[in-house]
């Protein structure tokens, strides 16, 4: 999981300050301490972390404690703050061209992911976008690279422009953006060959391709879990390329986290996209400040959320958060919801996306086990429409008929719907602006959670404005 081992060593730098009235500076230097050995063991560039430090140590000794937060509290904040600067404070996205095609130039090292992340890129712009991609095989050297563009393009059923035989990559590029012109593709994104280290022949046949293309965007395509090394590469694509974007890949894999700490700080240039995972859908935009929320153990509720809207149905969701509202949620839309969770990746990985959850000792090794869905399944389609509609006329002989024909026992039965009944009772205060539901999950009596429920309380507030504001403008 991205940034594990960092999080959990700076949240408990951090800890020993919530909750204090009072805070000294050898409190400040003992948790700085603390965070630069975190952050060093992470493989985040040396200047990176001085600067860091330093930075912290300014502005928690020379800054007043606001009204809304306790001095502990003050720190973290600086800490979010500084973090989020480091990796580029707001997000990037992609330069478009002002008359279609928008031309993306691919490049990095070999064995980074450089042509499945042409996949993800191409899937994320369908997905986001509606764009109608086209995919230019550039990579004519790695045995089967070309097979691998196409087998891709086969699946997301986008346009793949090749032509094995030719020798010259730089000839290859200019007819496939000849192909995207006369079938108005509106971007082009272009897989390029990788070595082993950068070299010179690599370096002018990539600086031959941009000179034909005229891109817009060159991404850099990296290794997360090279480290520092990353910082290195980043540095000697830029210097001939003039590189414009990151693309950090295997992110999912890299525990550390330094190639995102340190890429922007070392290099200038921004992280526009991560990697985490092996399917084509696992591309995400990156976001410093979420980025920073999550190593600080303070969840990413938009980046939930967004990942949610991209597969729910807009009408769909209304109509379950009223059910939710109304606590009126059956086992239909139970399965459904359970279905909808399934896309959204690995269990583990969405529950560190609440606010408190993060490094939560109760969900280590969490996942989601297919057995477990299964067997779940069994048990609601063992029920009539009717227990489906009404979960509430589960008596015990209805119970024992549902184990029964399930092939479940009755103790497993029992949990389900005991867990079910917790989970909608919880999810009805919530929707219904009842925060103080939350007070009692894993992780909510943490310093990062009660600062996270400080926030959601915020919002729910200032929500509640809004919706008052439209009922008078409604009456008016």
């Amino acid at each position: 999981m991205a940034f594990e081992n960092l999080s959990e060593r700076i949240q408990k730098a951090l800890k020993n300050l919530t909750g204090k009235g009072k805070i000294s500076e050898e409190d400040i230097n003992t948790a700085s301490r603390e965070i630069r050995l975190a952050l060093l063991e992470a493989d985040v560039n040396f200047k990176v972390v001085k600067d860091f430090i330093k930075k912290i140590k300014q502005e928690a000794l020379g800054k007043e404690v606001q009204e809304s937060l306790n001095p502990g509290q003050q720190v973290i904040k600086i800490v979010n703050d500084e973090l989020t600067k480091m990796m580029g404070e707001s997000s990037v996205k992609l330069t478009k061209s002002k008359h279609i095609p928008t031309i993306i130039m691919m490049v990095g090292l070999q064995g980074t992911g450089k042509t499945t992340t042409v996949g993800k890129l191409a899937y994320h712009l369908q997905k986001t976008e509606h764009a109608r991609p086209l995919l230019i095989a550039g990579d004519i050297y790695r045995p089967a690279a070309i097979d691998q563009l196409k087998q891709i393009g086969e699946q997301l059923e986008v346009p793949v422009f090749s032509k094995p035989d030719e020798k010259d990559v730089a000839k290859i590029v200019e007819e496939g953006l000849a192909e995207a012109d006369k079938n108005k593709n509106d971007y082009v994104i272009i897989d390029t060959a990788g070595r082993l280290e950068i070299d010179e022949k690599l370096m002018d046949e990539l600086e031959r391709v941009k000179a034909v293309a005229k891109p817009e965007n060159i991404l850099l395509v990296v290794d997360a879990m090279t480290g520092q090394a990353a910082t290195d590469v980043a540095r000697g694509f830029d210097e001939r390329l003039d590189v414009t974007g990151v693309i950090l890949t295997k992110l999912d894999g890299d525990t550390r986290g330094g190639a995102a700490l340190s890429i922007r700080a070392v290099t200038g240039k921004p992280i526009i996209y991560t990697g985490q995972g092996e399917k084509l859908t696992d591309l995400e935009d990156f976001h410093p400040d979420r980025m920073a929320s999550r190593i600080l153990g303070m969840g990413d509720v938009l980046t939930l959320i967004e990942k949610a809207q991209q597969d729910y149905d807009v009408k769909e969701a209304k109509k379950v958060a009223e059910k939710m509202r109304e606590n009126t949620f059956d086992f239909n839309d139970f399965i459904d919801q359970l279905e909808q969770v399934q896309k959204l990746g690995p269990l583990d990985q969405i529950m560190k996306m609440i606010p408190g959850m993060a490094n939560n000792p109760q969900l280590q090794n969490l996942s989601i086990d297919e057995k477990e869905i299964a067997h779940t399944k069994a048990i609601v389609y063992s029920m009539t429409e009717e227990e489906r509609e009404n979960p509430d006329i589960l008596n015990p002989s209805r119970r024992r008929r549902i184990a029964a024909g399930s092939g479940r026992p009755v103790v497993e039965v029992n949990r389900m719907i005991k867990q079910f009944k917790q989970a909608r009772d919880l999810m009805s205060k919530i929707t219904n602006g009842n925060t103080k539901a939350l007070a009692n999950l894993p992780g909510m009596d943490s310093p990062m959670g009660r600062m996270a429920m400080r926030s959601m309380n915020k919002r729910f507030k200032k929500n509640k404005k809004k919706r008052l504001k439209n009922v008078k403008r409604f009456h008016s």
